[in-house]
């Protein structure tokens, strides 16, 4: 095995393709998504693995359907041994899948079976797992659904955000997609099948609707629903008529009182937080950003909006 076709676009697969840059095999050419206009000015922004890539002199394809026929010639003239998959975006057609001799293989940002879908990282940390990792597979026609090859435990830490996971795995991954090719090559791998159905629900991709926080779950969900949604799209609820951001908060237990406020009633303040009560437990928000201002500590957002008990969020 020698040459490899590498297909990713985010940040997520940059680990990677640097990986098998500085690797013995020769990437001959990358496919990643279209540029896409960015900020106020509507630039047209690389994506993060075309950046790398033309940084490097390999030539970059574009399509907007890699299953359009021309594509599948253009990979047939490279003749690779392997294709290589990292968050790509697009679903990739059987041709393609059975084009290289080693066949397509996927970096995946989960333990599979586990989180098959578009967003596994953020998932996991949503979900209060207390590990994740990442699974090397060959693809099949399935959604995350081919025979496994190595996998990689990454423990989670007590206040590991969505953004801090994401890095662990993109480093990690970078590495066991390495020991895989070369696991394939030797032959010393051992392709295993996935069960037909993941023990967890399917990894939705995230959007911005998701991060409204019901402050009638519990102290712990809300907690986790913060860190698995930082740094996007950010967990967020409305305070005097203006969303306000939570980007850290601490649980604790309810009040020693047999009366408990109703959920998204402020229950103290100090000079350091305010608390908030959830359907279970109180949140101490430590970190938050009001709407048209930056993100800080909750002492400082706190000296120029006292906030008072008896307060409910998520009013308009």
């Amino acid at each position: 095995m020698k040459n490899v076709i590498f297909m990713g676009t985010p940040d997520f697969a940059v680990g990677t393709l640097r990986a098998l840059l500085a690797s013995e095999y020769t990437v001959q050419a990358v496919f990643t998504q279209p540029d896409k206009p960015k900020g106020r000015g509507k630039a047209m922004q690389m994506t993060p693995v075309k950046e790398v890539a033309v940084e490097a002199g390999i030539p970059v394809y574009q399509p907007k359907r890699i299953r359009d026929p021309e594509n599948l010639e253009i990979l047939k003239q490279y003749q690779p041994d392997v294709i290589v998959v990292v968050a790509f975006g697009q679903i990739i057609p059987e041709e393609i899948l059975k084009l290289a001799p080693y066949g397509c293989v996927n970096v995946h940002g989960s333990l599979l079976p586990k989180y098959r879908g578009a967003a596994p990282i953020q998932w996991a940390v949503i979900d209060g797992e207390k590990e994740s990792g990442v699974t090397t597979m060959r693809m099949d026609a399935g959604v995350d659904t081919g025979d496994m090859l190595l996998r990689e435990v990454v423990p989670l830490e007590e206040k590991e955000t969505g953004g801090s996971l994401f890095d662990k795995l993109s480093q990690a991954g970078a590495g066991l997609l390495i020991r895989t090719l070369r696991a394939l090559e030797e032959g010393t791998v051992q392709p295993k099948k996935q069960p037909a159905e993941s023990p967890t629900p399917y990894a939705a991709m995230l959007t911005k609707q998701m991060g409204r926080i019901d402050w009638n779950q519990s102290a712990e969900k809300i907690e986790c629903l913060i860190r698995g949604l930082n740094p996007w799209p950010s967990a967020y609820t409305a305070y005097r008529g203006k969303t306000l951001k939570i980007w850290a908060a601490d649980v604790e237990p309810d009040g020693d009182g047999a009366h408990v406020p109703a959920p998204g009633t402020i229950v103290e303040v100090t000079k350091k937080t305010f608390k908030v009560q959830t359907g279970s437990g109180r949140l101490s928000i430590r970190e938050l950003q009001l709407e048209g201002k930056k993100r800080m500590e909750t002492d400082a957002f706190l000296r120029g909006y006292p906030a008072e008990e008896g307060e409910r969020l998520q009013e308009r």
